[in-house]
């Protein structure tokens, strides 16, 4: 991690002062160009998964904030989750997200590394709360996922994503807690707004959710630019089948006298 670039961006406590004084955002994103993007739009936070981050994405990703997801279940062990945090925050990482056991992510803490919990729907564990729906949509759901919030505040976590609640549980549960609240789908009151790049850029792969809201339409940019790209490779195959490629621009010359002396070798060693 370059230090002069860690003095350029938010850090935990920078994060922590802005909550309820204004709402910040943050993207997930998968490749440089989207985190470069990110940056000079003045996008504040970022989340971008272990197996994609790398120093390459952490210059890219300029003066966000940067959350590094933990994959549940590429990953398993306590072990195997503080190993992966700590080269997290080696690349330059300002946070991890981990959705294991109280256990493993308390040891995270434990070690001083800001860590982000999940709340409310949490996809990898969805079956638990009845699949891919709003949760907390009753009095007893509601407080499960508000003491669900006060156990990862217990075990010192940095922040909680707050995913698919009702906008005004999120408005209760954001007054009562210290930690930064990532609402995905969890209306005006939390304290991040937070999107997939890809649903904003309209190229959503699979489910778009009903919180996803598209401000580009990429997906006909891209499927314009593969129907582009099979014309370019017929063409080529085109020419090479009939002789035009390579032409003479395309390749190396040499003289004839020096193309003589090769040849003359040749028939020298052979004999």
């Amino acid at each position: 991690m370059t230090m002069g670039l860690y003095y350029k961006r938010p850090t935990v406590a920078d994060i922590r002062a802005l909550k309820g004084k204004r709402q910040l955002t943050m993207l997930y994103v998968d490749t440089p160009a989207e985190a470069a993007a990110a940056a000079t739009a003045g996008i504040d936070m970022l989340s971008i998964i272990d197996p994609v981050w790398n120093d390459e994405m952490r210059e890219a990703a300029g003066d966000c904030f940067v959350q590094v997801g933990l994959l549940y279940g590429e990953l398993v062990t306590q072990e195997d989750y503080q190993r992966a945090a700590h080269r997290a925050v080696k690349v330059g990482g300002d946070c991890v997200y981990c959705a294991s056991s109280m256990g493993t992510i308390k040891a995270i803490a434990d070690d001083g590394i800001p860590v982000v919990g999940h709340v409310g729907l949490i996809p990898s564990k969805a079956t638990w709360t009845g699949g891919f729906k709003a949760v907390g949509k009753t009095a007893q759901s509601a407080l499960h996922v508000f003491n669900h919030v006060k156990r990862l505040e217990e075990i010192g976590c940095f922040g909680a994503e707050l995913e698919v609640v009702p906008d005004r549980v999120a408005k209760e549960i954001a007054e009562r807690t210290n930690l930064v609240l990532l609402g995905m789908g969890a209306g005006p009151y939390a304290d991040a707004q937070y999107l997939f790049a890809e649903d904003v850029l309209g190229h959503t792969q699979g489910h778009k959710p009903r919180h996803a809201k598209t401000y580009r339409n990429f997906k006909a940019e891209l499927d314009r630019l593969q129907l582009e790209r099979i014309a370019a490779f017929r063409e080529f195959k085109a020419d090479v089948d009939g002789c035009a490629y390579p032409g003479p621009e395309h390749t190396v010359t040499i003289t004839d006298a020096e193309l003589e002396r090769f040849v003359a070798s040749l028939v020298a060693a052979a004999s």
